[in-house]
């Protein structure tokens, strides 16, 4: 993630305050922080296809941009963030049909909804049981509930117990996810999300090269890391089951 407080989002529209990027949350409009943006954005837009028919809450929405995308297939979405200079951008700018914003906290929210997203926060809580058992009370006992959190194994350097990102309280392995996620709800799907096409070429080849080798060869061929960032799109991450301890992310599909 981009050094914090150095960037802030371009070309908002009129009268929507843009917001800074602090690192406590990913941003769009910022193209120094566009791998994160797309890494979280490819898994809202994935539960977007899923969610048709849905009452949706967007638990800690942050910026508002997925709550944007999921409430083009949901009948209604609320997003909710307890941020008021994140909840006032969001209300401003993606506020439409299907889709509104309310200023609040996870413990005190309310509203009648059969789906419950909460992605890339389990892992800021200090109490992440008493969270778990929040979101599946909210869903119901016909809803489902979306969680992602970063996978440690693949965010911390290589031997290392945490990756040093300071909003981070908890940092898990997918068997620590898993078994957080079973305590609440009997039923547990977990996916791993992936770089795919040419994030994954970029991938296998720092890993054999080197990143300045890599980066001094891409020089060569007039793309600079400064064009190679913003350039990353949603199709350069891919969701799949199976192994996941490769995982960047991941991704619990609950149901109580």
């Amino acid at each position: 993630m981009a050094p914090p407080d150095l960037y802030v989002q371009r070309d908002q529209p009129p009268g929507v305050p843009p917001l800074h990027l602090t690192g406590e949350r990913t941003l769009p409009d910022v193209p120094e922080e566009n791998y994160w943006y797309r890494r979280h954005r490819v898994v809202y837009d994935w539960i977007a296809k899923r969610v048709h028919g849905r009452r949706v809450v967007d638990l800690a929405c942050g910026e508002g941009y997925g709550s944007a995308a999921l409430g083009r297939t949901a009948v209604s979405v609320v997003g909710v963030d307890a941020n008021p200079d994140a909840f006032e951008h969001a209300r401003l700018k993606y506020t439409g049909d299907t889709v509104r914003f309310e200023r609040d906290m996870i413990e005190t929210w309310t509203g009648d909804v059969d789906c419950v997203v909460f992605l890339q926060t389990i892992e800021h809580v200090q109490e992440p049981d008493a969270v778990m058992a929040r979101l599946r009370d909210l869903a119901g006992p016909r809803g489902v509930v979306y969680v992602s959190t970063p996978n440690v194994l693949t965010l911390a350097p290589p031997g290392a117990e945490r990756s040093g990102n300071p909003w981070h309280v908890r940092e898990y392995r997918p068997e620590e996810f898993h078994a957080l996620c079973a305590r609440h709800f009997p039923g547990v799907e977990l996916l791993g999300l992936f770089h795919a096409r040419r994030l994954r070429a970029h991938q296998v080849a720092v890993e054999r090269l080197g990143w300045d080798a890599v980066h001094a060869r891409l020089g060569q061929l007039g793309v600079s890391p400064e064009r190679f960032t913003p350039a990353i799109s949603e199709r350069d991450f891919r969701l799949k089951r199976g192994a996941l301890d490769g995982a960047l992310d991941l991704l619990a599909v609950l149901r109580p």
